[in-house]
């Protein structure tokens, strides 16, 4: 890439937001997928924010860039390969293998990158504490989010509300990305 990829940890969203719309990735047709579970979280592993080593973190929700020509996942928090095979970024990070309680079952949203531009915005209210400081430290850049629209992030997580984009299981997720 020739531009420099803006990263901020534990603002997945703004990073994939600008990862999305980088001029070096248009031609792959970059999409953000918005990445849930239930109300406990998702696990996911190898995420650099994890307790130890080959263990899962819970995420209340993360999200990633995901290409076509071929399938990749750029997931700019992982401790795999950057970018990595969509299929093998899916089976590692979430492992359906394993008997995982449906409490921790990810649950996506697939959004393109011109419908994101469109419908997502972050006042990044979610990452303030009741006292009006930080949880972690902002970015350097402004939120994210076309002049008037209102913070969506909440609604992109709510599985039921139909804001944007696709919404999928893992199952077909893999399907998806394993087709050739």
């Amino acid at each position: 890439m020739s531009t420099p990829r803006r990263y901020q940890p534990y603002y997945c969203e703004e990073n994939v937001y600008h990862l999305c719309h980088d001029p070096d990735l248009a031609d792959r047709d970059p999409a953000a997928l918005f990445i849930g579970g239930g109300a406990e979280g998702c696990l996911m592993w190898h995420q650099r924010s994890a307790p130890s080593k080959g263990e899962p973190i819970v995420w209340d929700y993360h999200v990633v860039v995901l290409m076509r020509d071929p399938w990749e996942v750029w997931d700019l928090d992982t401790t795999l390969a950057q970018p990595v095979a969509a299929a093998s970024y899916l089976l590692r990070s979430f492992r359906p293998h394993l008997a995982i309680p449906a409490r921790f079952t990810p649950r996506f949203r697939l959004v393109g990158k011109a419908e994101l531009a469109a419908t997502f915005a972050s006042d990044r209210s979610h990452m303030r504490r009741p006292d009006g400081g930080w949880n972690e430290p902002p970015p350097p850049w402004p939120p994210v989010g076309r002049e008037g629209l209102v913070d969506s992030l909440a609604r992109y997580l709510d599985r039921d509300d139909p804001i944007a984009g696709e919404r999928l299981d893992l199952p077909t997720l893999l399907a998806r990305v394993q087709a050739r």
